[in-house]
């Protein structure tokens, strides 16, 4: 595991705190911030319920408002802070938006693809590759899941 600084932690909170925003709405708690130069530039958590949209990860979301901040569909040199490892679109439309790091929280063993399942954000035959750090803050991560799908079964 990667030593995380302080900046790390409090990028990780800030999705956390959306993750738990998604929950108060109904949604699987999964959050996500950009940052660029330790500044968040956007942030989001899952809404595929409420958005009736399949494609609205909380990563998706993040990055659509990341592109229309900065301008552009390509954010050389941002990080990605994620609660649950992404799955197979969010790292693809990582990749494609060259995103330089990636930091997530608890693994999906079930649909992670970068590294559970998949590693396809470190995929030497792609035109890019990330930096993947895993398992910051990753108790609280995996918490706010487990938690989720408890409370739905109970």
């Amino acid at each position: 595991m990667p030593a995380y600084d302080a900046q790390d932690v409090a990028l990780m909170e800030a999705a956390i705190a959306q993750a738990r925003a998604g929950e108060a709405e109904g949604e699987v708690p999964v959050g996500a911030v950009v940052a660029l130069e330790g500044r968040i530039i956007a942030r989001a958590h899952n809404q595929p319920i409420a958005l009736r949209d399949p494609t609205a990860h909380a990563e998706i979301l993040a990055l659509r408002a990341a592109g229309a901040a900065l301008h552009s569909y390509r954010l050389p040199g941002a990080a990605v802070y994620v609660t649950l490892e992404p799955c197979v679109m969010c790292i693809g439309a990582m990749v494609i938006a060259r995103i330089a790091r990636l930091v997530f929280g608890a693994r999906d063993p079930k649909a992670g693809a970068a590294g559970s399942i998949y590693d396809i954000g470190r995929d030497g035959r792609l035109n890019h590759r990330l930096e993947v750090y895993s398992g910051l803050l990753e108790a609280q991560c995996a918490e706010l899941l487990s938690g989720f799908f408890a409370r739905r079964r109970g």
